[in-house]
């Protein structure tokens, strides 16, 4: 997962407003002490992610081929501007044959074995029209791997945002919808409880990576709604950098889980004292009460 690290020539790219505005984030993050961020990019195949990876750079940082099955490898993009240091992860996607997709995601783990993880884009399509099951088997796929906490440094992306939605639903409405049935199928599969919904206050941003994105009167990106939606996503990354919870750090124990001979350990000297006064002292009485009821021969 090595990266050599380039400077982030792919901002120049941007109209001149984005710029800004990116820099001014930038700013931001720099202000509290943030100089480097790794972005973690996850989600099913052929949704979007690597196209998303790159339209935050600016360039054709990954290599997209929509005819082409995804490699099982994750793939790393890093880039300098200003003392500050962008790292974004793209990984293979997690469905394979109907199915979470072990070694996949084993190999995801494994790469990031000993990285820290600020934030994690879960990335999915705002054209797809319902959430179903393998929705769920892949939230609680990347939760069993990372931990509950992962989604609190975590928003959701929906690609393919420049849309007409269906049977003249209003575009904000069409967004309402998908948007919370996803997000409930990800507290499900995530196993957030009622409690954890205000810590778990998960965003949603819509993004649209494709030419035909139309733009405003300063050349701006934008969506139907009217968002400009390069700035809108750094905003939203932003924020949950300085959310205030922790990074997730990925060591040796978060991928392979507790070891076995360590489980319940805290409980062997319960165990022994339990052993000692109702087992031990109980054989110890008996004997001692055998002993004494015992006859004396005569010759004693």
């Amino acid at each position: 997962m090595a990266s050599l690290i380039r400077e982030w020539v792919g901002i120049n790219t941007f109209a001149s407003a984005t710029q800004t505005k990116l820099l001014e984030m930038l700013g931001k993050l720099k202000q509290e002490n943030v100089d480097t961020l790794t972005i973690l990019v996850m989600g099913k195949g052929g949704v979007g992610k690597s196209s998303t990876i790159n339209s935050i750079i600016g360039e054709r940082a990954v290599s997209v081929n929509p005819f082409q099955s995804e490699a099982p490898r994750t793939v790393t993009v890093s880039r300098t501007r200003a003392g500050f240091t962008l790292n974004v992860i793209d990984t293979p996607g997690l469905i394979e044959g109907g199915y979470v997709n072990a070694q996949a995601l084993e190999i995801i783990k494994r790469s990031l074995l000993n990285k820290t993880i600020d934030v994690l884009l879960y990335v999915d399509r705002l054209d797809a029209y319902r959430v179903d099951n393998l929705d769920k088997q892949v939230v609680k796929a990347i939760t069993d791997s990372f931990g509950k906490g992962i989604w609190n440094r975590a928003f959701i992306v929906l690609t393919h945002a420049q849309l007409s939605p269906p049977d003249g639903l209003p575009y904000e409405d069409f967004y309402s919808k998908r948007s919370g049935a996803l997000l409930k199928v990800v507290r499900v599969g995530a196993g957030l409880k009622k409690q954890d919904k205000k810590d778990f206050a998960i965003p949603v941003v819509l993004v649209e990576n494709s030419g035909r994105c139309n733009k405003n009167e300063i050349d701006e990106k934008v969506l139907p709604n009217g968002i400009a939606w390069i700035p809108h996503l750094v905003k939203t990354i932003t924020e949950v950098v300085l959310n205030g919870s922790k990074s997730i750090v990925v060591d040796k124990k978060l991928i392979e889980g507790p070891n076995p001979n360590e489980r319940g350990k805290f409980l062997i000297p319960l165990i022994l004292v339990f052993q000692y006064f109702f087992v031990v002292k109980r054989i110890e009485r008996a004997i001692k009460n055998d002993i004494a009821r015992e006859s004396r021969p005569s010759w004693e």
